[in-house]
């Protein structure tokens, strides 16, 4: 049974208070399907909602600590060394259209590093947390990554270009690279759940591009932690900044690092 530091405790605290909103809200969804004007702002306010409640209980616990939020932004602390990485709502989309595959993500950062990180999804009550330097677990199960090796037994998650999002010339050529290598491409459209599915071994890599620091935060400690790797497209450290990743066990990472990098030179 693992032992949960005060940083897990109060990122569970925060995620499970804001998530009876978020169940709530996504039962509505479907009635407003029909309407006219679509569900988009009552989904729009559902997402502050749960960023409010989530800034209400982390502000509360780690009052000093900065924050970087999805829908507020920076907020700075007085404390110059921690700060909270928040998505109230990854998977915006799925919410809007009734698809039970969202998440929220929680992550503390010490001194621009991600020390623990946490995905909960409130449908499905399962809590994926990990530390730096003490695993990765789903509620109180182990986690450890995927253990294949040959891409053809691999099932890969990605994102995809979207609206005018994305680069989708580049993304058409690293999909045909892996598509023809690969089980199957899944694209489920939360990527803090897809990485933390690789924690899992649900899924065996993942990529994408275009993502922001709260989408990925958690995740990445998440496979790091449960053995896998994580790289941006280059096989470097750069994911942030660059806003692209790669991830998986350490075969399937590089096998992946390779197919990209050969289709984007």
């Amino acid at each position: 049974m693992p032992i949960k530091s005060g940083l897990i405790t109060i990122m569970e605290k925060a995620a499970r208070k804001a998530a009876p909103r978020l169940r709530r809200d996504f039962n509505e969804t479907e009635a407003l399907q029909v309407s006219k004007k679509g569900p988009a702002d009552f989904v729009s306010n559902a997402d502050r909602a749960a960023e409010a409640t989530l800034r209400e209980v982390l502000g509360h616990a780690r009052p000093a600590w900065g924050m970087l939020l999805e829908e507020s932004g920076e907020v700075k602390g007085e404390d110059p060394d921690h700060r909270w990485i928040v998505d109230p709502l990854d998977g915006t989309t799925n919410f809007l259209h009734g698809m039970p595959h969202f998440s929220i993500s929680i992550a503390a950062e010490e001194r621009g590093e991600v020390v623990a990180g946490l995905v909960y999804q409130p449908l499905t009550d399962e809590s994926f947390w990990a530390e730096k330097g003490k695993g990765a677990w789903l509620q109180d199960r182990r986690l450890r990554v995927s253990a294949r090796r040959d891409l053809l037994d691999c099932v890969i998650a990605t994102g995809t270009p979207y609206g005018g999002h994305g680069d989708a010339p580049e993304f058409m050529k690293i999909l045909g690279a892996v598509m023809p290598q690969v089980a199957g491409i899944r694209r489920f459209g939360s990527a803090a759940l897809d990485l933390a599915w690789v924690a899992a071994g649900r899924f065996d890599g993942f990529w994408e591009s275009g993502l922001s620091h709260w989408d990925v935060a958690a995740g990445m400690l998440l496979v790091r932690e449960a053995g896998g790797f994580v790289t941006d497209f280059r096989g470097k450290d750069g994911m942030v900044e660059r806003a692209e990743i790669i991830a998986g066990n350490d075969q399937v990472q590089s096998k992946l690092h390779k197919l990209l990098a050969g289709a984007i030179r």
